[in-house]
C-alpha cells in the first residue's frame, strides 16, 4: 500500500470516529433486554387513580376500550405501520404509547372520527402561550436561555430551555418576579387547564415543538413555532398527523439513549415510560452519569405505564398481526398497587 493510501485511510478512520457519538467510540453499546425489570407493577400515581374513578371506570375497562378502538380501525393500524417505517422503529412502540395514554390518562373514544371533530373545534380557539402575563417569546429572550439557541436540533433546544427553567426559575424569585414550583410545560404550555395533552397520542405542545424539525425532515410537515399555537394544536389533534408525532417522539427517545450508550429500541416498556414522563435527554444523561459513577442500576427501568406495555405485549402484538385478541389476564391493572 502506498504512503498516500495509508494516510488517506488513516484520515478516513479518524474522521469516522470523530463523527460518532462519544460513548459509541468510548465503549460498547449496552442493549436493554426485553421485558420488565420489576416483578410487580410500580405504583400508579394518585392523580391517575382519581381521574379514573371520577369517570366511573377502571384501568382494565380503559385498556379494553383502547384495544377495541385499535381493532376496529384497520386504516389506523396501517398508518401506524407506515409512520413506524418512516422513523425506523417497530410499530409496537407506537401501539404501546397509545394504549398507555388511554389506559392511565384518558379514556379512548369509540370512534376515530371523534378525534377529527375535536381537532376542528380547537381551530376556533384563541390560544396563547404565556405565564403571568409574559409571552413565551418574550420570556425566552432572557439571557439565561442564550446558550440554548445555538444547539443543532429543536429537541436539544427545548430540552435546554426546560432545564434552564428548572435550574434558574422554578420555585425562585428572579429580578423581583416570583415563579411557581411547577414545570416549564405547565407554566407556559397549558393555556386552558392543568394536565393538558391532546389527541390520539395525548401530546403536549412542548413535546410537539421538541420534535418538529425531525417531523419536518422525515415527513415534510411544516415546522411548528411557539408563536403559532393553533398550528401546534392542529397537528397534535389531527389523528393522521398525531401518529407521525408519536413516531417522532419515540424515535427521539431512542436516539437520546443511543447517544449515551444505551439501545432501548427492543424494549417497548422503556420507550412507553419515556413517552409518559418526557425529558429523554436529561434522563439518559443522568443514567449515563450514574453508570459511569458505579451505580448498581445499570439499565433504564420501566414505570407503571411502561410495565403494563411489557406485561401485555402479546396482546398488543396480536393487534398488529391482525389476530383475535384475548384480553384475559391473571390480574387487573393496578391490583397490586391499590
Amino acid at each position: 500500500m502506498s504512503l498516500f493510501a495509508k494516510i488517506t485511510r488513516t484520515a478516513t478512520v479518524i474522521m469516522t470516529l470523530a463523527c460518532l457519538p462519544s460513548y459509541a467510540v468510548a465503549q460498547q453499546m449496552t442493549v436493554v433486554p426485553p421485558g420488565n425489570r420489576s416483578a410487580q407493577q410500580p405504583e400508579i400515581p394518585q392523580a391517575s387513580a382519581i381521574r379514573t374513578k371520577a369517570f366511573y371506570t377502571t384501568y382494565e375497562e380503559k385498556f379494553g376500550k383502547t384495544i377495541d378502538l385499535l381493532n376496529s380501525e384497520p386504516a389506523l393500524l396501517s398508518k401506524i405501520r407506515k409512520a413506524a417505517a418512516a422513523y425506523g422503529i417497530d410499530p409496537i412502540h407506537i401501539v404501546g404509547a397509545i394504549v398507555g395514554e388511554h389506559t392511565f390518562n384518558v379514556s379512548a373514544v369509540d370512534r376515530l372520527q371523534t378525534y377529527y371533530v375535536k381537532a376542528i373545534s380547537y381551530a376556533e380557539l384563541d390560544i396563547r402561550f404565556s405565564y403571568n402575563g409574559v409571552s413565551l417569546k418574550t420570556f425566552l429572550q432572557r439571557p439565561e436561555f442564550r446558550s440554548c439557541e445555538p444547539l443543532p436540533t429543536t429537541s436539544e433546544q427545548w430540552s435546554c430551555r426546560d432545564t434552564v427553567w428548572d435550574e434558574d426559575f422554578r420555585g425562585k424569585v428572579v429580578d423581583g418576579a416570583r415563579y411557581e414550583a411547577i414545570s416549564f410545560q405547565r407554566a407556559f404550555f397549558q393555556p386552558f387547564y392543568a394536565g393538558q395533552t391532546f389527541g390520539l397520542g395525548q401530546i403536549s405542545p412542548l413535546t410537539a415543538l421538541q420534535v418538529t424539525d425531525l417531523v419536518n425532515r422525515t415527513s415534510g410537515l411544516p415546522k411548528l413555532t411557539a408563536e403559532r399555537p393553533k398550528e401546534i394544536y392542529h397537528d397534535v389533534m389531527d389523528p393522521d398527523r398525531s401518529i407521525i408525532y408519536i413516531a417522532a417522539i419515540l424515535r427521539d427517545s431512542i436516539d437520546a439513549y443511543r447517544e449515551k450508550g444505551f439501545d432501548i429500541s427492543g424494549n417497548p416498556g422503556i420507550t412507553a415510560t419515556l413517552y409518559n414522563v418526557g425529558q429523554p435527554r436529561r434522563r439518559a444523561e443522568r443514567l449515563r452519569a450514574a453508570v459511569d459513577a458505579g451505580a448498581k442500576t445499570r439499565l433504564p427501568v420501566e414505570n407503571y405505564y411502561g410495565w403494563l406495555i411489557n406485561d401485555r405485549l402479546d396482546i398488543l402484538k396480536n393487534i398488529l398481526d391482525g389476530k383475535g385478541v384475548d384480553q384475559r389476564t391473571t390480574s387487573d391493572i393496578g391490583e397490586k398497587t391499590r
